[in-house]
């Protein structure tokens, strides 16, 4: 392989960039990555084929769990590089098997162009199956969270809606999240920018305070 080429494929938007745009033929339709889910977020995940085995638990996860999104004001965005055909025909043989159904655009991204845009091609891994990619991409189109796994060990569904929930309230409250923060705990209040604020937090009694640093409150 060509370096020039390498550099195409393994290439990757980071955190904080606008999501490069892209159309794509999905099991829903035509769609257009900065038309798509107007004001909603986002999480697009790639997987490394249809008719596999830990892709097929996981797509049913997302499935299973699309409620949990949908209460989010999130839309699902899947991927691989196979044939919308072969996309149809796993989605219905999952349905006939297990009663789940994948009610969600899957892009057949058969040219490779969409996962080479997000570096979910990684030669090392595999020069023709995706690798197990998660793009956390908010109402703006901004990436915000990036998540990668190789092709032999699934996702964990709890942590990709933990992740999810947390990026939403840190927006909402101003807020960070601690380790292993879930709804309900207290999250991290930002730290005093001055003198004069480190002053004001060291004598609030209102809030848990480690140090003037390390302050944390309940929502």
């Amino acid at each position: 392989m060509e370096n020039s080429e390498l550099k195409e494929v393994t290439a990757m938007p980071r955190i904080g960039d606008i999501a490069p745009d892209f159309t794509a033929k999905t099991t829903k339709g035509d769609i257009k990555l900065s038309e798509f889910a107007k004001d909603k977020w986002i999480v697009m995940f790639s997987h490394p084929a249809d008719f596999t085995p830990v892709c097929t638990t996981e797509m049913s996860g997302f499935a299973i769990r699309k409620p949990e999104f949908d209460a989010l004001n999130t839309e699902l965005l899947g991927l691989s590089i196979d044939s919308i055909h072969a996309h149809l025909g796993w989605v219905n043989n999952v349905r006939e098997k297990t009663g789940v159904y994948f009610d969600f655009p899957i892009i057949a991204d058969i040219d490779m162009k969409v996962s080479k845009l997000y570096g979910m091609l990684q030669p090392n891994e595999s020069e023709t199956a995706a690798v197990r990619a998660v793009f956390f991409i908010d109402p703006a189109k901004k990436i915000r969270l990036i998540m990668y796994y190789p092709l032999n060990v699934g996702r964990n569904m709890d942590e990709i809606l933990r992740a999810l929930d947390a990026l939403q309230t840190s927006d909402k409250f101003g807020v960070a999240m601690p380790l292993d923060w879930k709804k309900g705990d207290k999250v991290i209040i930002p730290p005093p920018k001055t003198l004069a604020e480190m002053e004001v937090r060291l004598n609030d009694d209102s809030i848990e305070k480690v140090d003037f640093y390390l302050a944390k409150k309940s929502l």
